[in-house]
């Protein structure tokens, strides 16, 4: 018998069922970061787990949010705004009469979902293609995403890293916490029992 937490994702606020692969309980109103269909998202605790033999997963939970996490998102937050401005004057100056509702930027920085009214029409799918390439390149989200997940080099989070530390990465200090704390983290588990 699986056991689920109800998760709320996504701006429409869709409610699925995750699990927890090491178990760990996420009480309601924790945020969460889940692997979805469509990529890490993420999410609010709804209900805390509860068992369903006949339910399949929504998808899985990857951790609770970190502050690392929490300073993504709220960048991804500030710049989901620029997104739709700019989606709407270019339905304008294109005179596309569709109803923009609104923008949603995935959490692994990749994935950029633009909401429309009705059903979809050629001259608008063109158009969020293209906004999803300007909005990349302008808000550079892949990228701080990335260094996140991974650090802005060889040496991240030490003295050793190319300038002198993670001053010198392309996102600054948002991130020099995050790549301190894995170069620790990452010393510890070369080191056990000391």
């Amino acid at each position: 018998m699986a056991r689920f937490h109800l998760v709320r994702i996504g701006v429409l606020g869709h409610i699925g069922r995750f699990r927890s692969p090491d178990a760990t309980r996420f009480p309601r109103g924790a945020r969460v970061i889940v692997r979805t269909a469509r990529g890490l998202e993420t999410g609010e605790i709804v209900a805390p787990p509860s068992f369903d033999s006949q339910a399949e997963p929504d998808g899985s939970i990857v951790r609770g949010m970190t502050v690392e996490d929490q300073l993504l998102a709220a960048r991804l937050d500030k710049n989901r705004q620029a997104a739709y401005d700019a989606c709407r004057r270019r339905l304008t100056e294109l005179q596309l009469n569709v109803a923009l509702l609104d923008v949603e930027h995935l959490f692994d920085g990749r994935t950029l979902i633009f909401y429309f009214l009705g059903p979809p029409r050629p001259e608008v799918e063109a158009l969020t293609a293209e906004l999803a390439e300007i909005y990349d390149s302008h808000a550079q989200i892949r990228s701080f995403a990335d260094t996140l997940a991974h650090g802005c080099g060889p040496g991240c989070g030490t003295e050793d890293a190319p300038g002198g530390g993670c001053g010198s990465c392309t996102t600054g200090c948002a991130v020099a916490g995050a790549c301190v704390t894995r170069a620790a983290d990452s010393r510890a588990r070369s080191r056990p029992g000391q």
